[in-house]
């Protein structure tokens, strides 16, 4: 996963969406996962473990601004300025939300939530997907809420494991050390509950639910497919000479990208035109064009 945020200047429009995503992750945290001492995924549930473990004056609100910000600093000149800028913003907004929330507002988060109650099921999902929103919200729009997202991109090709594996490690180390010191397995275990609906909740707002896919089609059959295809999807279409390695034989390759919902019938049209056209189908992260050359 690459964190890196490519434009050169500082938005306003990012800055109120990062404001927005500050506050839902802030609000999730801290009215469904902190009331019944459910953890958050990376430094976020760090940072809610040494809140429980320590005097009441060391709060959530400053672990977060403790573990992230050095992180981030320490990362600014791999990340670059732009993505460094927006991701301690991001995180001193979802740190001012759960202080606020905890501290100043009349809502008691500190026995139960005031949504769920004491339901650890309700507040692990709709926790989980809050702290997704938000994370997903402050990806998309160029930052991070988490140092170990960082952390992961700095180390993990270092020690050989790739970015995704290190965040996982790291979360499970966190909710073992959670089962360990509060000597408990339940609220840990219910945590999980929490990553999973988290990372899914990452993954559809930065991806979207109308996720790219990249359909390679090897067939002898080029002219007829790419007019049908042209014809019922209007979608730019390239073509690439290809030969086959054990009979030597010309063929083509196309290359269309589609959406979910046009995978069906897409391999329907190619069928019926090749059946032995040779298709695979494969998830694109992000499409950028500006007008259809092809």
């Amino acid at each position: 996963m690459n964190l890196k945020n490519n434009t050169d200047r500082l938005s306003v429009i990012n800055f109120i969406m990062l404001t927005v995503s500050g506050i839902i992750n802030g609000f999730g945290v801290t009215t469904f996962l902190a009331p019944v001492h459910l953890y958050d995924s990376g430094f976020s549930g760090t940072s809610m473990l040494l809140a429980q473990i320590t005097p009441k004056s060391l709060s959530l609100s400053l672990f977060l601004i403790i573990l992230n910000i050095p992180l981030f600093l320490y990362g600014y000149k791999k990340q670059g300025k732009i993505f460094t800028i927006y991701s301690i913003y991001a995180v001193i907004i979802y740190s001012l939300t759960s202080y606020v929330i905890t501290y100043i507002l009349p809502v008691d988060v500190l026995t139960a939530s005031p949504f769920a109650g004491n339901d650890l099921i309700l507040c692990a999902v709709f926790g989980g997907i809050l702290s997704g929103i938000g994370s997903g919200l402050t990806i998309r729009f160029g930052g991070a809420l988490d140092g170990v997202e960082v952390l992961s991109v700095i180390f993990a090709k270092k020690i050989g494991i790739t970015v995704g594996t290190f965040v996982m490690v790291y979360n499970v180390l966190l909710y073992i050390a959670a089962g360990i010191i509060m000597s408990s397995w339940i609220l840990p275990l219910y945590s999980i509950i929490t990553y999973m609906a988290a990372l899914k909740t990452v993954d559809f707002i930065v991806e979207g639910i109308d996720k790219a896919k990249s359909a390679m089609i090897i067939t002898t059959m080029h002219d007829e497919i790419n007019k049908a295809l042209s014809e019922e999807f209007g979608s730019g279409i390239t073509i690439i000479d290809a030969k086959g390695y054990y009979s030597s034989k010309s063929t083509y390759m196309i290359y269309f990208v589609v959406n979910r919902f046009q995978i069906s019938k897409m391999k329907k049209i190619v069928k019926r035109i090749d059946p032995n056209a040779f298709v695979t189908i494969t998830d694109v992260s992000e499409v950028f064009h500006e007008k259809n050359t092809q």
